[in-house]
C-alpha cells in the first residue's frame, strides 16, 4: 500500500483543504490488469467532530485492514460541519458529495462504478456517511456508521452549543423532516421504488453515550425493512472500539 497526503484548492469550500489517501500498490503477479485499468474500489472515510482527516491513520490500523482487500481509502477534512452545507460556514456536503470524488478520480486511479464505491465514518462521520448514502444511493453501494450521531435532534439538544448549531443548521434549528434528519431520509429512501439496493452497517458500544439514539435508529430502520446489519457489544466512544469495528466494516464491504 502507499500513503499520500494531498493538498489542493476546493471550489466548493472556497479555500485550500487536504485529504489523506491510502492506495493499493499494483503487483502484476497477483492482480489482473483489468482491475488496475478499471480503478481501485474506494472507501470514503469520515472523521468525528473533534478530529480531522489525519486521525484514522494516527489512531487505527486502517492501512493494514485496507491492504487485505486492495481497497483505496480517502479521508477528507469535514471540519465540525456534520457534513452539511452550513448556514454560516462552508459547503462541506457539496465538497464531499460532488467535488471530492471528481478530484480524487482525476488525481488517482479510482473506480467510477457505484458497486466499487463505499462510505463510512464514526460519530459525526457516521451521521455524515448515512446522510450522504441515503441521499445519494445511486452513488454508493454500502455505508457504515460506527457510534454514529443517528438522532441529530436529540444530539443537538444535549451536546451542541446553540450558536454552533445555528451556524450549521440555520437560525430556526429545524431538523425534523429535512435532509439533515436520518429518520426522514430512511422514510424517503424506502418510499422510492426506483432506489437501488443499499447495504447499511451500524454499530455502537453499549456503554456509549449515543447507544440509546443508535437503538432508536436501528428499530426504525429494521421496521421499514432496510438492508441493515446492526452490531453492538461492550464499548465506549473511543478509538479502541473503533479500531476493531473498522476492520469488521472493511471485511463486510462487498469489494469485488
Amino acid at each position: 500500500m502507499s500513503r499520500i497526503s494531498c493538498d489542493f484548492h476546493s471550489s466548493a469550500l472556497g479555500m485550500a483543504t487536504g485529504i489523506e489517501i491510502i492506495l493499493p500498490q499494483p503487483d502484476m503477479s497477483t492482480l489482473s490488469r483489468k482491475r488496475i485499468e478499471a480503478g481501485w474500489p474506494v472507501l470514503y472515510l469520515l472523521h468525528g467532530r473533534s478530529d480531522d482527516h489525519t486521525i484514522w491513520q494516527r489512531r487505527t490500523s486502517i492501512e493494514r485492514y485496507a491492504m487485505a482487500k486492495n481497497l483505496a481509502v480517502v479521508m477528507p477534512d469535514g471540519g465540525r460541519s456534520f457534513y452539511t452545507d452550513m448556514a454560516r460556514g462552508y459547503n462541506y456536503r457539496t465538497f464531499i458529495c460532488e467535488e471530492l470524488p471528481e478530484i480524487v478520480r482525476s488525481f488517482f486511479r479510482i473506480s467510477t462504478a457505484r458497486e466499487d464505491t463505499f462510505i463510512a465514518g464514526l460519530s459525526m462521520g457516521g451521521y455524515g456517511a448515512f446522510k450522504i448514502a441515503l441521499s445519494l444511493p445511486q452513488n454508493f453501494a454500502a455505508a457504515a456508521s460506527l457510534s454514529g450521531v443517528m438522532d441529530i435532534t436529540s444530539f443537538m439538544d444535549r451536546e451542541l452549543d446553540k450558536r454552533e448549531a445555528r451556524n450549521i443548521f440555520g437560525e430556526d434549528l429545524i431538523i425534523t423532516d429535512t435532509d439533515n434528519d436520518l429518520f426522514h431520509l430512511v422514510d424517503r429512501f424506502i418510499s422510492n421504488e426506483n432506489a437501488p439496493e443499499l447495504m447499511l452497517y451500524q454499530c455502537c458500544g453499549t456503554e456509549d453515550f449515543l447507544y440509546q439514539d443508535n437503538l432508536r435508529f436501528r428499530d426504525h430502520t429494521v421496521l421499514l425493512g432496510l438492508n441493515l446489519l446492526y452490531e453492538e457489544g461492550p464499548g465506549n466512544h473511543e478509538w479502541g472500539y473503533w479500531d476493531k469495528q473498522i476492520e469488521k466494516v472493511i471485511d463486510w464491504l462487498p469489494v469485488k
